[in-house]
């Protein structure tokens, strides 16, 4: 992967494939009604509802732009079962604490109900690429030096 590729599981490629569709066409009929109902009350000048649904287009084009770029970059794969933490890889590990915290390592845009995330890119996700079971890994957080073990390491299933 460059840095201009992101990985997506076929999971993230497939939910952010029907937002840029529902964006491209539902939400932009959306914001020409906003717009349009907007312009019918008159004076542009004075219209914070027109201002309202003008601003909503641009952050919509914004997050279009962005998801296509996303899309056009995106190395898509299964991820294989290597016993190795790799991106796409989800993990177990165990804190100093005693307690047990299920990652996926992976971009934030593969974010997933019920596992946590770990980014390839912090601390936590660059310390435990490589890593195996049974091996203790430390990483430098904001708030000091933390060691986890990692317990299991798993492709991610979709």
């Amino acid at each position: 992967m460059t840095d201009e590729t992101t990985f997506l599981t076929p999971a993230a490629f497939r939910k952010l494939t029907e937002e840029l569709e529902q964006l491209t066409t539902e939400g932009r009929e959306e914001i020409e009604e906003r717009i349009a109902e907007a312009r019918s009350h008159g004076d542009l000048k004075e219209n914070a509802e027109y201002d309202a649904a003008k601003n909503a287009q641009g952050m919509m084009e914004a997050r279009i732009r962005q998801v296509t770029h996303l899309l056009e970059n995106a190395e898509v794969r299964k991820v294989e079962d290597t016993g190795r933490v790799e991106v796409g890889s989800v993990v177990t590990v165990i804190d100093a604490d005693g307690d047990e915290v299920e990652y996926l390592v992976a971009p934030k845009e593969n974010k997933v109900p019920g596992i946590a995330l770990a980014s390839p890119t912090s601390p936590l996700g660059e310390a435990l690429l490589g890593a195996s079971v049974d091996d203790d890994v430390s990483f430098d957080a904001p708030a000091g030096t933390f060691t986890v073990r990692v317990v299991s390491v798993r492709p991610f299933e979709d």
